[in-house]
């Protein structure tokens, strides 16, 4: 990009140089224990929880710009006020019922709850739900967009550049380097906001001179439509990198502090965002407006600040990279791999998780060419998969006392995922949603049907 200048390259080589020394050299290797390597010995502090909660939660940050670019305050009605919702709920009902069971993963909660099985089903189900794959692809399509390298190139250094860091520190070089990447993000934001309100106009201005069709909470679409997003920020409830930071905090009042903490630094952050996607309708012209944000950059941020916010755009999605890349590894490694070969207790599954680095990263790269969409990735994913794994893991926190066979079980996480599954695939035949209902409504139709038989025999006590 012309506009990236020495300086601004300067800033973005000494972000990855801090990335790869924390990373790498500053932290000791973490593999002797799994405890260690998946949730740094279960001692995050509340600091490191809410740096790493809120960074790992905005990697579609590309997305965001996108759809406020087109869509205005709609956004903020569908990308934020339902997570916030959720993310209350998980943090006054879930995170003290996932410190008091104490299991390092959403798998070990199906494999108590439900058996070896169940474990393995929903283990396979979260290797893709938490796919870095949609990041990856928003990574790459950035670092072509700023540098004119070709895409497939730029996917292979966004890739291996995330597992780099990974690979020796596991889940407490996640945290080290989301702290950098937390005073990053929220620093280019504050700049890109502060740049435009000076060159624009405060916000009210900004307000005053935005499209009517802008200023709509829906956007121009249906009332049926922002519900959609509603039920799909439900996804909250499953959301591994929820897990995993309440499961490693310190304390059952550091999660539920985090969490709340978090919620308060993403409405900021959500607010910046807002702001500088409304300020890139005012300011800028496009016919690409996935690039809002680093095309409003560059028409306003002088040489140093421009490689400042870019970098933070950067490490805004790569801080989601990183952590949905260990996840993945740790599911597939340990909660796949590790299970099937029925270890001793005294065996170590990091040697194995490592291996899952390797292998998700492949498969990652696998499903950007499939489905080369940061939107279709996200839809397809979640519409899926989330039917079948939100009922049945709820109710293990809800009724500790679980009397259902392994095998009912087993058709109450898959067979969602098949119905949604069959729906999807007749939807993209024919061109449409079929019956126009979308495919994640009939997936949840058939858990919710599950869950009342099982709750029916539970009470009678069958």
């Amino acid at each position: 990009m012309s506009q990236f200048h020495l300086l601004d390259w300067v800033i973005l080589g000494a972000y990855a140089v801090g990335l790869i020394w924390i990373g790498i050299f500053q932290l000791k290797d973490q593999s002797k224990s799994q405890e260690e390597y998946i949730l740094s010995g279960r001692r995050l502090s509340l600091g490191g929880f809410v740096a790493t909660l809120v960074t790992t939660w905005y990697g579609a940050i590309l997305g965001v710009g996108e759809n406020t670019f087109l869509f205005g305050i709609q956004t903020w009605f569908i990308f934020a006020l339902p997570y916030y919702g959720f993310a209350l709920g998980y943090a006054f009902w879930m995170a003290p019922k996932i410190k008091e069971r104490n299991f390092l993963s959403i798998p070990d909660h199906f494999r108590s709850s439900y058996g070896e099985r169940a474990g393995i089903i929903s283990a396979l189900l979260i290797t893709f739900l938490a796919s870095p794959a949609p990041y990856i692809l928003s990574m790459g399509v950035m670092l072509q967009f700023l540098f004119g390298i070709g895409l497939g190139v730029s996917l292979l250094i966004s890739t291996v550049f995330s597992v780099l860091y990974v690979w020796n520190g596991g889940f407490s070089a996640i945290v080290k380097t989301d702290i950098l990447q937390f005073i990053m993000m929220f620093a280019g934001f504050f700049l890109l906001v502060g740049f435009s309100w000076n060159n624009f106009g405060s916000p009210l201005e900004l307000i005053q001179s935005t499209p009517g069709s802008h200023l709509d909470p829906l956007g121009g679409n249906t009332i049926q439509y922002i519900l959609v997003w509603f039920f799909i920020a439900a996804w909250t409830f499953v959301d591994p990198g929820f897990y995993q930071r309440c499961a490693a905090a310190e304390s059952p009042e550091i999660a539920k502090k985090g969490l709340l903490i978090s919620i308060g630094f993403w409405a900021v952050f959500d607010c910046l965002t807002l702001l500088s996607g409304l300020y890139a309708v005012a300011m800028i012209q496009t016919d690409q407006p996935l690039h809002s944000f680093p095309l409003l950059g560059a028409h306003i941020l002088p040489i140093g600040i421009f490689g400042l916010f870019i970098t933070g755009l950067l490490a805004t999605i790569m801080s989601t990279i990183d952590s949905l890349s260990l996840i993945s590894a740790i599911t597939f490694g340990r909660d796949i791999l590790w299970r099937i070969q029925r270890p001793q207790t005294n065996s170590n599954p990091v040697p194995l998780i490592r291996k899952g680095l390797v292998i998700i990263s492949f498969l990652s790269l696998f499903l950007v060419f499939a489905v080369p969409s940061v939107v279709g990735l996200f839809y397809v994913i979640g519409s899926i998969l989330i039917p079948g794994l939100i009922l049945p893991f709820v109710f293990t926190l809800w009724n500790e006392k679980i009397t259902i066979s392994e095998r009912l079980a087993g058709y109450w996480i898959k067979a969602p995922v098949g119905v949604s599954l069959i729906w999807f695939s007749i939807s993209q035949i024919s061109g449409q949603a079929f019956l126009g209902i979308e495919a994640f409504y009939p997936g949840m139709v058939i858990s919710f049907l599950f869950l009342l038989f099982i709750m029916n025999r539970t009470n009678n006590g069958y």
